[in-house]
């Protein structure tokens, strides 16, 4: 991995901790009145504050601040909500604990947290409602963040999501493909938009041509592509000589969040559109390849593989796909443009009994993997984090002497997609 570089805005952070820490000590001892409301707050903002400067300075460079500090933050985070929700709906600790733990098991996102959440939660509520004197509902959601975070860290050890590096050259992660959107709309026009900043010659669904020009470049000490069928090469190789027939398999878990994700996200970000079952591939659809060519050369230097529905050209996926060389093995890189960022899919060549070829990001190697990269506008460098709790698998082989292909995906360990596919060379 590359050198990773130390974060900048220590101060700024020392000091939005102690306005969080002022408003939840005031939230914390507001039922007590405006004095013990003051002190509480004085106490709040120097405590957090005090705590942040000191995660920050043993914080190491490319390391987000330690569990602990986190924690205690998004437990200072839920004392005013939790005052307001008491003050506006007069809800008892049992509500304010469920309520607070399902926030906390939403923004965990694994399918386990989401559902630990509510219940430890109202667990924890319960137990404040068997007192006594009646606990504040600032109180309540606060002990149920601290409760929930610090049970999640023991019952979750492995982390999803991990800062790589900030404010990096882009060649310093070759692992990252670092093509961004620049407007908030990625769409089917993206390569020409790209071309058009960039420079090069453009040529729009080009002829003949595949998301890779060589498999030959994936060469390593566990692939050969002399042993692959010369039908799945040509798919690579000369991708645009084929049509595509899909067939989507979502599992039923996923299914309520990806509808809300797909009309909240990705029709109005035109990226990452995936149809939700067959009828609506039955609708067609387009695929093509858009190229960009530096002047002077003939080597192509942007391959942007762009599917669309046939019917409305309203985008399903925007890919660009770059192969490169790390330590004698070679690895497909598929950048998936964003708005001043860039999700990035690396995949790991891997051979398949009877000349296929899997693709996979699930590997002990450490290039491949899931990284989503913001791109700064003003010099180009990259803050990355890797998402380990994605991972993806494309299988491509031959059966019943037709090309096939499964492409599957997970999260969490989980898999949530598979997209079956059939693919006939045009005519």
């Amino acid at each position: 991995m590359p050198p990773r570089r130390a974060p900048a805005g220590r101060a700024s952070a020392v000091i939005t901790a102690g306005v969080i820490g002022g408003v939840a000590g005031a939230a914390l001892a507001g039922h007590r009145g405006a004095r013990a409301a003051g002190l509480s707050a004085a106490a709040g903002a120097a405590g957090l504050a005090a705590s942040e400067a000191v995660a920050r300075a043993r914080q190491r460079p490319g390391e987000i601040p330690p569990l602990g500090q986190r924690i205690a933050v998004s437990a200072a985070l839920m004392a005013p909500l939790g005052w307001a929700a008491g003050r506006v709906t007069r809800a008892g600790p049992v509500a304010v604990g469920a309520a607070t733990g399902a926030v906390g098991g939403l923004l965990g996102i694994r399918p386990q947290k989401v559902l630990l959440g509510p219940v430890l939660g109202a667990a924890v509520g319960g137990l404040l409602a068997a007192g006594r004197r009646q606990v504040p509902a600032a109180v309540t959601a606060a002990a149920t963040m601290l409760a929930y975070r610090s049970a999640s860290a023991l019952v979750f050890r492995d982390a999803q999501v991990s800062l790589l590096a900030e404010q990096v050259k882009a060649d310093e992660l070759p692992f990252v493909v670092p093509r961004e959107a620049r407007s908030r709309y990625v769409g089917t026009a993206y390569v020409r938009e790209l071309a058009e900043t960039i420079g090069g010659r453009y040529t729009a669904a080009a002829p003949d041509v595949g998301i890779v020009s060589s498999l030959d470049e994936l060469a390593g000490p566990e692939f050969d592509p002399a042993g692959v069928d010369p039908r799945v090469r040509e798919f690579y190789e000369h991708t645009t000589r084929f049509t595509l027939d899909i067939v989507p398999e979502w599992r039923l878990w996923v299914r309520p969040g990806y509808l809300l994700y797909r009309t909240a996200v990705a029709r109005p970000l035109g990226q990452a559109n995936v149809p939700m079952n067959q009828r609506e591939t039955q609708r067609g659809i387009n695929s093509r390849i858009d190229t960009i060519t530096p002047e002077g050369t003939d080597v192509v230097s942007v391959r942007g593989w762009i599917r669309s529905f046939a019917d409305t050209d309203e985008p399903i996926y925007v890919g660009i796909y770059t192969t490169y060389r790390h330590d004698g093995r070679g690895y497909v890189s598929v950048g998936f443009p964003l708005p001043q960022a860039s999700f990035t899919a690396t995949l790991a060549p891997q051979p398949r009994p009877g000349g296929g070829l899997i693709l996979t990001s699930r590997s002990d190697l450490d290039q491949p993997g899931h990284y989503l990269a913001y791109i700064d506008p003003d010099n180009a460098d990259l803050t990355a984090v890797a998402v380990h709790g994605f991972a993806e698998q494309l299988d491509v082989y031959v059966q019943d002497d037709e090309l096939r292909a499964e492409h599957a995906f997970f999260v969490f360990g989980l898999p949530f997609l598979v997209l079956h596919y059939r693919m006939h060379r045009k005519r």
